[in-house]
């Protein structure tokens, strides 16, 4: 059986970029990450997967999958760069986020530093696109954030990280042989990143994940008081395209970063 996903005529490279992302996440898979969806054709427009069987996380699964997203995030090789997009990634493409009927551009530049890859390349184009709708005072708020960010204020010298990129719950699907990631926006990032976004929306048994992940690559101490920091691109995209309903979130993000 099959599972046919069809893209916003207005992206219709959408799907390519998607595809890049599958296989460089299938790639470190074979080196020990978790299984990434199947594809069975990519064309602009339209992509067609295998469907997959879902069953219940149960705490076991969740916690091999832990696991397993630490080894993907340290797959990658030596040397590259904060930003890097998949091998295959469609040339010219800029890279995209957010679901299929709202995708969002993002910058495809890259950076020896994590901070400056972040803010400029992930927050500056959704921030752009706020500033129409939200208030100079908050814009201010979040803009203090992000300079503190492109500053290299939370730089460390952690190595680029092969992340999904939108490491939600609803993105890591459970089949009968463990977890299966879907949609992912694939990018060389920080660890940090993907794991911020597990936690902002919830995921089913999240301590045994935490303890699998920690079992393989113990994260830097201090990792919990930089949540709000990973988590300020996701909400203010949330904010930027579901409304107001995410603004104070998004602002106690940038208030709690500011404080860091």
């Amino acid at each position: 059986m099959t599972w046919t996903k069809r893209t916003d005529p207005a992206h219709p490279q959408a799907v390519l970029v998607e595809a890049a992302g599958l296989r460089w996440l299938a790639q470190a898979h074979d080196h020990g990450g978790p299984a990434a969806a199947q594809m069975i054709s990519a064309e602009p427009g339209t992509l067609v997967l295998e469907r997959i069987r879902t069953a219940a996380a149960d705490p076991q699964a969740v916690e091999d999958f832990g696991e397993a997203l630490a080894r993907m995030h340290r797959s990658l090789p030596d040397q590259t760069p904060f930003g890097a997009l998949p091998p295959d990634h469609p040339p010219g493409q800029p890279p995209l986020f957010g679901p299929a009927d709202a995708l969002l551009e993002m910058g495809s530049g890259t950076s020896s530093s994590w901070g400056s890859f972040y803010a400029r390349q992930r927050l500056q184009p959704v921030l752009d696109q706020l500033r129409v709708h939200a208030p100079e005072d908050d814009m201010a708020v979040l803009a203090a954030a992000q300079e503190k960010i492109a500053a290299g204020a939370f730089d460390d010298d952690e190595p680029p990280s092969l992340i999904h990129g939108d490491l939600w719950s609803g993105n890591v699907l459970f089949s009968r042989d463990g977890a299966v990631l879907i949609d992912p926006a694939a990018h060389a990032g920080h660890r940090e990143s993907d794991l911020a976004m597990l936690q902002l929306f919830g995921f089913p048994h999240h301590d045994r994940l935490l303890a699998g992940y920690q079992r393989t690559a113990p994260l830097r101490p201090g990792w919990q008081d930089r949540i709000c920091v990973h988590q300020l691109f996701y909400l203010a995209v949330h904010w930027l395209l579901f409304g107001q309903g995410y603004r104070s979130a998004a602002l106690t993000a940038a208030e709690q970063t500011l404080q860091l």
